[in-house]
């Protein structure tokens, strides 16, 4: 019996995922879950995700920081960053990785919105991290600390921050 199986067929080229469709959902998916924890619908993906304000001549009651719409007195401006899997523990250390400039870009939006910087980043099949301030005061002993100069950051794990009182997240 002659075999007529073509191997060729058998092999699928993986789909390449769209980076902005990948960042968009993942910030969706943070809004939901931070509307959930808040019992609130006033967390949103920004318009044009974050550069809305940059990007645009609005008076400043208008202007919107970061990759989220927050609540007015939550303490927050959120950068949302997903994938990135080429970024190690290395990135902690080498002070122009990617992982760096998210947290510049953030310390930028938050120093203009006058909140305190959060990076949630998350790399694909891993946990999602936050990155805050080290004097954010969350009462979880599992972090990581980071520095740079005359700035500290911690990183949590996100959901384990979640959990926090409300006294953490709003002014």
């Amino acid at each position: 019996m002659e075999d007529n199986y073509d191997i060729s067929l058998l092999k699928t080229k993986k789909k390449k995922v769209n980076s902005r469709t990948k960042g968009s959902s993942f910030e969706r998916s943070i809004a939901t879950q931070l509307n959930d924890r808040f019992k609130t619908s006033d967390f949103s993906r920004t318009p044009g995700s974050g550069a809305f304000a940059s990007t645009h001549k609005l008076p400043d009651h208008l202007k919107i920081f970061g990759d989220l719409i927050t609540p007015k007195n939550f303490k927050y401006c959120i950068e949302c960053k997903k994938g990135y899997n080429k970024e190690s523990l290395y990135s902690l250390l080498n002070y122009s990785s990617e992982f760096w400039n998210f947290i510049d870009q953030c310390q930028k939006d938050s120093d203009k919105a006058k909140k305190s910087p959060l990076i949630i980043f998350k790399q694909d099949r891993q946990p999602t991290l936050a990155i805050v301030p080290y004097d954010a005061g969350y009462k979880s002993n599992n972090y990581i600390e980071i520095k740079r100069e005359a700035r500290v950051y911690r990183m949590y794990l996100f959901d384990e921050i979640l959990t926090e009182d409300d006294c953490y997240w709003v002014s």
